[in-house]
């Protein structure tokens, strides 16, 4: 361990906070994506405070001393390109400090669907006192594709509210503790034909991928809501749009997608049973300092050689034990 080892930090747009304390303990470089590279040459440690940057594979090649990589994020799967795969340098991720706000954002989102919170806000901007009926989530059926730590969070809120709640991740389990049970997400056309809400929250990889496809939209039943706060590309977004405009599913909570910002001119921001949000599902009040107290955390552990939490194994593209 280097007696003053040098942290750089990938700043973005947002500035970085949280850093007096290892500031005093190592030689701290903030540098924006452009000298990315003059902060990276002689630096042990990489924190990637703009986890949506894509300026890591061009300064790659002054990373001869990096030995660490945190990002402020929970997925990593824009970050892992073959460099960084195939070196040493440790990768650890925001492991647990979206758990709460994630889990918030599905049990409101089920909330906005059932309650028909937004044909309510139409009508008040319309004038209209138009009485109509909601719907309980207490008894509903969810399926929660992605059963890492955000997923289980999810889980155990949901069955607070009365919601019986399933898990699909990669290998089936018969008596969890947060799901009850567990099915294999490669088998989701089969698992889906009853769901009320099929809610996204898996990471994005090469298993991943559209693995809610044409068929698993087609199986759902006319009441499922789908609620992707995972990523994009887990879903055949057309697919779903084609779903959602015959009226096939009674809707969609969206915070992210294939393409992002959302293009202006694509069919999901005028579909009246979608509700589109900017990829925020993981905000809160509290996240960056949550974040922040997290690297410095983490930074006290690396520095005094103690195993760090939230390590990625770069070749499945998430942390094991936490996505099964």
């Amino acid at each position: 361990m280097p007696e003053r080892p040098v942290v750089a930090v990938l700043e973005g747009a947002r500035p970085v906070r949280g850093l007096e304390r290892v500031a005093g303990l190592a030689e701290v470089r903030v540098a924006q994506a452009a000298d990315l590279d003059r902060a990276l040459d002689g630096a042990d440690v990489l924190y990637l405070w703009d986890y949506f940057s894509g300026a890591l594979p061009a300064a790659w090649h002054a990373a001869g001393s990096l030995r660490w990589l945190h990002v402020a994020a929970a997925g990593v799967d824009k970050l892992l390109f073959p460099g960084l795969v195939a070196s040493d340098v440790v990768v650890t991720n925001a492991h647990g400090v979206f758990d709460q706000p994630m889990a918030e954002y599905v049990l409101g989102a089920m909330l906005h669907a059932a309650k028909g919170f937004g044909e309510l806000r139409d009508q008040q901007r319309a004038g209209q006192w138009t009485w109509r009926e909601g719907r309980n989530i207490a008894g509903t059926r969810a399926l929660v594709v992605g059963t890492g730590s955000i997923g289980r969070h999810t889980a155990r809120l949901l069955r607070a509210a009365g919601v019986r709640v399933e898990g699909a991740g990669r290998t089936a389990v018969a008596l969890d503790a947060d799901f009850g049970r567990v099915h294999a997400s490669a088998d989701l056309a089969g698992i889906v034909r009853d769901v009320d809400w099929l809610v996204l929250l898996a990471p994005l990889t090469p298993a991943t991928e559209n693995l809610v496809s044409a068929e698993v939209i087609a199986a759902l039943p006319p009441s499922a809501v789908v609620i992707n706060a995972g990523r994009g590309r887990l879903v055949d977004e057309e697919a779903l749009v084609r779903s959602l405009a015959d009226g096939a599913i009674a809707g969609a909570v969206l915070d992210t997608f294939a393409v992002e910002p959302l293009p202006p001119e694509h069919p999901l921001w005028s579909l009246p049973t979608v509700l589109v949000t900017p990829h925020m599902a993981s905000n809160a009040d509290s996240w960056l300092d949550d974040l922040a107290a997290q690297f410095e955390r983490n930074f006290l552990l690396w520095r005094e050689g103690r195993p760090l939490p939230g390590v990625v194994d770069k070749a499945l593209g998430y942390v094991p034990g936490a996505c099964r």
